[in-house]
C-alpha cells in the first residue's frame, strides 16, 4: 500500500503561529545593530580558501569578533562566558 505525500500534507490546517511567535525580531535587530562590524570582518571569511588559519588571523587582528560567536550559535553569552 503507497501512501499518498499530497494527501498526508492536506490534511494540515493553517496555524495561528508565525515566525514572530518563536522569534523576538525586535531583540535580534537589537542583536545585529550591536555588532554589524564585527559581522562584516567575519564575513571577510566568506570563500576563504584557507578558513581556519584566516580565523585565528583574524582573532589576533580583531579579538572583538569573539563576541559574535555566541549569537552566531544561538547561544545565551553569559551562559558560557561573559562577552
Amino acid at each position: 500500500m503507497a501512501r499518498s505525500f499530497n494527501a498526508w500534507l492536506a490534511g494540515f490546517r493553517d496555524s495561528i503561529a508565525d515566525y514572530g511567535y518563536y522569534i523576538d525580531f525586535e531583540k535580534v535587530h537589537r542583536n545585529v545593530d550591536g555588532i554589524k562590524v564585527e559581522l562584516n570582518i567575519l564575513n571577510s571569511l566568506i570563500s576563504s580558501k584557507d578558513i581556519e588559519n584566516e580565523f585565528e588571523t583574524l582573532i589576533e587582528k580583531y579579538p572583538e569578533v569573539l563576541k559574535c560567536i555566541p549569537l552566531l550559535l544561538a547561544v545565551r553569552a553569559n551562559e558560557i562566558y561573559s562577552v
